[in-house]
């Protein structure tokens, strides 16, 4: 598989856009991944986000379920 069988394009969600998505569904409804760096992630981070660096993103697809919904931010 590659990275667009777990991205599908979409327009650009507004954070109130994503917040109203993330308070309809449960946690193991979507894959919620962190793109930022160790230290970013550690200053804060939306509550179940997974933390995957973007330079690591293409070797660690494998950790997300390409059923679900992914939000990167």
């Amino acid at each position: 598989m590659g990275i667009s069988d777990y991205f599908k394009a979409v327009s650009t969600w507004s954070a109130e856009e994503v917040r109203k998505f993330l308070k309809q569904k449960n946690l193991e409804e979507y894959n919620l991944v962190d793109v930022r760096q160790p230290k970013e992630f550690e200053q804060g981070h939306l509550p179940g986000a997974r933390l995957i660096p973007l330079g690591e993103l293409a070797e660690r697809l494998n950790e997300l379920d390409p059923n679900k919904p992914t939000i990167a931010y």
